[in-house]
């Protein structure tokens, strides 16, 4: 779905699309030993945002790479990354251009 003139602060695909955008970077540089990661969010209509119905990680490791110390890392900062205050930040910063929208 193109984004361009969706609104960034209730139009999921946009929102998610970055969202899960950050929460792979963040992924990347706080969870030691992964090559790779991918995120997919799934939205469920009538729910709020930060209540998707799916958030699915896949994370493609590399050296050093723990699933058991991994696993924790990761749900935290998708939990944190789905708080209200998060959210409410990362739609400002949509709307300030920080994120390329393709």
């Amino acid at each position: 779905e193109a984004v361009a003139g969706k609104n960034p602060v209730s139009h999921v695909g946009k929102i998610y699309n970055v969202l899960a955008y950050v929460i792979s970077n963040r992924i990347y540089e706080e969870v030691g030993g992964i090559r790779e990661v991918y995120t997919r969010i799934l939205s469920t209509i009538g729910h709020p945002i930060n209540e998707p119905q799916v958030v699915n990680v896949q994370v493609i490791p590399g050296g050093g790479y723990s699933e058991a110390e991994a696993e924790g890392k990761i749900r935290s900062i998708v939990e944190e990354e789905l708080s209200p205050d998060r959210l409410l930040r990362l739609t400002n910063e949509i709307l300030e251009g920080k994120y390329p929208l393709f």
